[in-house]
C-alpha cells in the first residue's frame, strides 16, 4: 500500500506565482547590476571622451610619431643664409604653432679633417705649454638649470668672482659665432664637426636653446648639422672617419648633442633624431673603449698604445653629459670605472697628469692636469683625492699670460672648470690670474686672437679660440659652487 501527497489546486497556484516572482526578481537584479556597471564605465571614460586632445607637435619627412606635449613656439621666423644644394629632399622641422618655423636640414659632405690629438692634447701639438626661451627648466639637472636665469647668472658671476663685463664678453662672443656660422649650420673648415660641437657647447653654456629669441635659429641649425652627421654615419660623428683623430670630433659632438637633448627633452622641443643621435653617440664611446680603460685613436680597442689622457678626457666629459640625459646606456658604470682607473695610472706623484702615463711631454709641464682633475671631479666629486692632488698642481704651477705667454687655452679650458669646481682659495687665486687678462684680450668683433705662443694653424683658428675662451668665461654659472674646499 503506497501513500501519495497531492497538492491542492490553490496551493499549486500560489507556488507557481512565487516561481514567477522569483524569476522576475532575478531578471530585475541582473538588469540593475548591468546598469550599475555601465554607469561606472561611463563615469570613468566619459571625461576622457569629452576633453579635447592636447596640441601635438608634428614633423614632416616621415619622422616617427612624437609624444604629446605642451604647445611650444620653437623659434621666431628668421631667414637663414641658403644651404648648399642637396640631392635629396630637405627635411623640414615644422611646429604646429600659430607662427610655424621651418628649418631645412642640410645634407653635408665629409671633408678632410685636420690632425686632432696627435700632440699632448687637442690637435697636432695643441697644448704644448640668454635666456633659453622663457621657463620650463624645473626638470633640467640643477648643474645646467642654474645658468638659465639671467638674474641668477649675474648673481653667480658676482658670488664666484665674475662681473658684468664677463656677461657682456660672452654675449659678444656668441654674436660673433652667430655671424660666422656657415649656411649648413656648422663652423670650421675640415674640422666642422669638432668646431660645431665646441660652438654649440658655448651656446648651451649660456642656456641658449632652440627657443632663444636671439640665438634660437643658430642653436637649432648647429644641432641639426650634428644630428645629420650622426645619422649618416650610423652614430659616429666626424668630418672624416678615415682620419684616426676622429675620436676627438666624435666625443666633442657627442658631448654637445647629449647636453642639447637634455635641454630639448625638458623643454618639450622635438627635433627629429636628436634622441637617437644622443643615444648612439654616447653608446659608441662606451662600446669602443680600449682594453686599457682609456680611449685610443680611431677608437682602437686592442692597440698596445692604450690611448692617452687627452682623448680620454673628452670621452669622459661626453659620458657625464650622457648621464644627465636620463637615457639608458649599456655598461656605463663599468666603462667609467675602468676609465678612471686609467686616469689614475696617468697621474704623477706631484698631482699632474701625463699624456699616456704619468710623465708629461715637452718641457715637463702637465698641460693635462686640468683634464685629469675634471674627470675625477665629474665622476667622483670634487673632494676625490685624485682631484685634490690635481688642484694642488694647478695652484703651484699654472701660468696664464695672454700677451707674452704661456697661455695654453686648451689647458685652461679644463683648469678653469677644475678650479671653480674645487672652490675656496684655489679658485680665488686662479680667477685672479685669468679673468681680466681674458676679458682685455677680446677683439672688438667678439672673437679672441690666438695666444702668442706659435702653434699649428688649427689651434689658432678664431672659432676654436673663441669657443674655448667663451667656455672659460661661462664657468661662473655652468657648474654649482665648489664643495671640495671652504670659501
Amino acid at each position: 500500500m503506497s501513500l501519495h501527497a497531492q497538492i491542492n489546486p490553490e496551493a499549486e497556484a500560489r507556488l507557481e506565482a512565487q516561481r514567477r516572482n522569483s524569476v522576475i526578481t532575478s531578471v530585475v537584479i541582473a538588469l540593475l547590476v548591468m546598469a550599475l556597471v555601465i554607469l561606472v564605465l561611463l563615469f570613468i571614460l566619459l571625461p576622457n571622451l569629452l576633453i579635447k586632445s592636447p596640441t601635438i607637435v608634428t614633423y614632416q619627412a616621415g619622422a616617427p610619431e612624437e609624444d604629446t606635449m605642451d604647445q611650444k613656439e620653437v623659434n621666431p621666423q628668421v631667414q637663414r643664409k641658403p644651404s648648399a644644394p642637396s640631392s635629396s629632399t630637405a627635411r623640414v622641422i615644422a611646429s604646429t604653432t600659430p607662427s610655424p618655423t621651418a628649418v631645412p636640414v642640410p645634407e653635408t659632405e665629409a671633408e678632410p679633417n685636420l690632425d686632432f690629438g696627435s700632440g699632448d692634447d687637442f690637435g697636432q701639438g695643441w697644448g704644448n705649454g640668454g635666456d633659453g626661451g622663457g621657463g620650463g627648466f624645473g626638470n633640467i639637472p640643477v648643474t645646467m638649470r642654474k645658468r638659465c636665469s639671467p638674474q641668477d647668472r649675474l648673481q653667480r658671476l658676482k658670488e664666484n668672482g665674475g662681473n658684468e663685463k664677463c656677461e657682456e664678453s660672452v654675449v659678444k662672443a656668441l654674436r660673433y659665432l652667430k655671424e660666422t656660422q656657415g649656411g649648413d649650420g656648422s663652423w670650421g673648415g675640415g674640422t666642422k664637426v669638432a668646431y660645431t660641437g665646441l660652438a654649440l657647447l658655448a651656446y648651451l653654456g649660456h642656456c641658449e636653446t632652440p627657443l632663444s629669441e636671439e640665438f634660437g635659429e643658430t642653436v637649432t641649425a648647429a644641432i641639426i648639422f650634428l644630428v645629420d652627421n650622426n645619422q649618416k654615419n650610423k652614430g659616429r660623428m666626424a668630418s672624416n672617419l678615415q682620419d684616426k683623430h676622429w675620436c676627438y670630433s666624435h666625443a666633442i659632438a657627442a658631448y654637445a648633442i647629449a647636453e642639447a637633448y637634455t635641454f630639448c627633452s625638458q623643454l618639450g622641443i622635438k627635433l627629429p633624431n636628436l634622441k637617437e643621435s644622443a643615444q648612439l653617440g654616447i653608446q659608441w664611446i662606451i662600446d669602443n673603449q680600449n682594453k686599457s680603460g682609456g680611449w685610443d685613436y680611431a677608437y682602437e680597442e686592442a692597440g698596445g698604445r692604450g690611448g692617452d689622457m687627452s682623448i680620454t678626457a673628452w670621452q669622459l666629459q661626453a659620458l657625464k653629459a650622457g648621464k644627465h640625459t636620463g637615457l639608458e646606456f649599456r655598461n656605463m658604470n663599468g666603462c667609467v670605472r675602468d676609465a678612471l682607473s686609467y686616469c689614475e695610472r696617468c697621474q704623477a706623484a706631484d698631482g699632474g697628469f701625463g699624456y699616456s702615463g704619468p710623465t708629461p711631454l715637452g718641457d715637463g709641464h702637465s698641460t693635462l692636469v686640468g683634464a685629469g682633475t675634471l674627470c675625477f671631479q665629474q665622476h667622483k666629486g670634487a673632494s676625490n683625492s685624485n682631484a685634490r692632488k690635481g688642484i694642488k698642481y694647478i695652484d703651484k704651477k699654472s701660468q696664464f699670460d695672454y700677451k707674452v705667454g704661456p697661455c695654453n687655452l686648451y689647458e685652461h679650458y679644463y683648469s678653469s672648470q677644475a678650479a671653480i669646481n674645487n672652490g675656496g682659495k684655489s679658485w680665488v687665486k686662479y680667477n685672479e690670474m685669468f679673468r681680466d687678462q681674458l676679458l682685455d684680450s677680446q677683439n672688438n668683433d667678439g672673437s679672441w686672437p690666438a695666444p702668442p705662443k706659435p702653434g699649428p694653424a688649427a689651434r689658432n683658428d678664431p672659432v676654436y679660440v673663441t669657443a674655448l675662451a667663451t667656455l672659460m668665461l661661462e664657468v661662473y654659472y655652468r657648474f654649482l659652487p665648489g664643495t671640495a674646499a671652504g670659501k
